[in-house]
C-alpha cells in the first residue's frame, strides 16, 4: 500500500512538473541586425555623409603635410646658409608642425568614429524598436543578435525573425 501511495505521489509530481514547464517555455530567436541595416535606404545617405566628412578631414590633413614638406624642403636646401638660431627655429617649426600633424590625425580619427556613432544610433535605434515590436507581437522570451557574434549555436528549429523585423521596417 505504501509503495502504491508513493507511486501516485511519483507519477502526480511528474505530470504536475511537466505541466508547469510547459506553462514557463521560453521562446528564443534570432535576427541578423547587419544584414537589415545594410538594406535600410538612410544607410546610403549615412555612408555619403561619412565619405564627404572623411575627405573634408583628410584634406586638411593633406594640406598640412603640403606645409610640412615645404618648410622641410626650405630647410635642407638653406641649412647651410642658416646661423644656428634660425637653424634652430626653423627645426622647432617643422616639429611642432609634425606634432600638430599627429595630433590633428588623432582627433579626426576619433571625429570621424563619433560622427559614425552619431549617425548610425539612429538606425540602430529604429532596427531594435522593430525588433522589439516583432518580439512582442510574437511572444518571444529572448532575441539573439546573430551579427554581434554572441550566439554560438543556431539549430535548424531555430525561430530566424529577420524576415519579420524587415517587414515591420517596410524593407
Amino acid at each position: 500500500m505504501k509503495k502504491l501511495v508513493k507511486v501516485l505521489f511519483a507519477v502526480v509530481l511528474t505530470v504536475g512538473v511537466s505541466f508547469g514547464v510547459n506553462a514557463q517555455s521560453v521562446k528564443v530567436g534570432h535576427v541578423d541586425s547587419a544584414a537589415i541595416m545594410e538594406i535600410m535606404p538612410e544607410r546610403t545617405q549615412i555612408e555619403q555623409e561619412l565619405q564627404t566628412y572623411a575627405a573634408e578631414l583628410q584634406s586638411e590633413i593633406q594640406a598640412m603635410v603640403a606645409e610640412y614638406q615645404s618648410k622641410a624642403q626650405d630647410y635642407q636646401a638653406n641649412e647651410a646658409t642658416m646661423s644656428n638660431l634660425i637653424r634652430q627655429s626653423k627645426q622647432k617649426e617643422i616639429y611642432d608642425l609634425e606634432t600638430r600633424i599627429q595630433e590633428f590625425q588623432n582627433n579626426a580619427d576619433y571625429a570621424l568614429q563619433a560622427k559614425q556613432m552619431e549617425l548610425l544610433n539612429p538606425l540602430i535605434e529604429k532596427v531594435q524598436n522593430a525588433v522589439n515590436a516583432v518580439g512582442q507581437e510574437k511572444g518571444f522570451t529572448y532575441i539573439f543578435d546573430k551579427s554581434a557574434g554572441a550566439v554560438v549555436y543556431i539549430g535548424e528549429n531555430a525561430i530566424d525573425i529577420t524576415a519579420d523585423v524587415k517587414t515591420k521596417l517596410g524593407l
